[in-house]
């Protein structure tokens, strides 16, 4: 085909042949021009490849491209698996660090409410003592007659009961159970026990003799009641 194209197209430059042989001295040049306007031309034709494809090469090319996509699926599918586990974490993280953040908070708050406990285990010895001296005083002294005893014991009942006040301004409340209340080992501690001496008012397992009040701070107990309790005959 490429060679029938060439032939037409110098058939068709012969037909300038005649004009080139007329223009005298530029003989030479038109005929320059002619041969390689015919090189050109035979060049230039269309050009085919007759060779057909090669069947064992087309069968690689589709077996590399087969592999080729199986390794990509496989890696598409390990990285969804990789997203999934990094998912997981993150969640597990997050929820580990609010969970850190809720203990924080309640520490924090618990050191607000419970950072005076050991101060308050010190004043409750001062407390005792300043109990143990207004019990102390004999009620039929308190007359006319003893003025400087009566001053001194009202004096005592003001601190005590300013000192009550204070202790109930910072959480720090009395346990005081009254005979028969069921014991609680949670703000009772039971030091002896008492032999029931009468089965319609008096039950096992409840306070006999209140020996020392007791103490808590915020609902926490500071410090127990030390009691007496009935037992079973």
């Amino acid at each position: 085909m490429a060679t029938t194209v060439g032939t037409i197209r110098v058939l068709n430059m012969s037909s300038m042949l005649p004009r080139a042989f007329t223009a005298g001295n530029g003989l030479t040049k038109n005929l320059r021009c002619l041969c390689r306007h015919i090189t050109t031309a035979t060049d230039n034709g269309p050009k085919t490849d007759a060779s057909p494809p090669d069947p064992v090469e087309s069968k690689d090319m589709s077996e590399t491209l087969v592999k080729e996509k199986e390794q990509l699926t496989t890696e598409v599918e390990k990285l969804k698996g990789d997203l999934k586990d990094a998912k997981d974490k993150y969640v597990r993280s997050l929820a580990e660090a609010e969970n850190l953040r809720k203990r924080m908070v309640k520490q924090v708050d618990d050191a607000k409410l419970f950072g005076i406990q050991g101060f308050c285990k010190d004043l409750l010895e001062v407390s005792d003592i300043l109990g143990t001296a207004v019990a102390s005083v004999p009620k039929e002294e308190l007359t006319d007659s003893n003025p400087h005893l009566v001053n001194l014991y009202q004096g005592l009942n003001m601190t005590e009961s300013q000192l009550i006040k204070v202790f109930k301004k910072h959480g720090l409340e009395s346990i005081k159970p009254s005979e028969g209340e069921k014991f609680d080992p949670h703000f009772h501690e039971a030091l002896f026990q008492v032999p029931i001496q009468s089965a319609e008012t008096q039950e096992a397992d409840t306070v006999a003799i209140v020996q020392k009040i007791g103490f808590k701070l915020h609902q926490r107990t500071l410090r127990p009641a030390l009691v007496g309790v009935f037992k079973a005959s």
